[in-house]
């Protein structure tokens, strides 16, 4: 865990229809939902998972966790 946060990117799967989230800041964070708002819940639960089950301690009381989205969306050119 860098820095005392952790930091989860998400990003829109066209193919699947879902956002996928993952994190090179705890190892084995994976996961997928049709909306941000279903997502970031399950982050949570994951990220406090995996902080158990991995034996990761912290000084902080609670632990930043810092969610980046990307969503690529396009607007048709009106030269074209």
């Amino acid at each position: 865990m860098k820095h005392g946060s952790i930091t989860v990117r998400a990003a829109w799967d066209d193919e699947a229809n879902v956002w996928v989230a993952s994190s090179s800041d705890i190892g084995g964070l994976a996961l997928e939902a049709a909306t941000m708002e279903q997502l970031e819940p399950k982050i949570l639960a994951a990220i406090a998972d995996l902080l158990e089950l991995n034996e990761i301690s912290s000084d902080l009381k609670e632990i930043p966790v810092h969610i980046m989205s990307e969503h690529l969306a396009r607007v048709p050119n009106p030269h074209f």
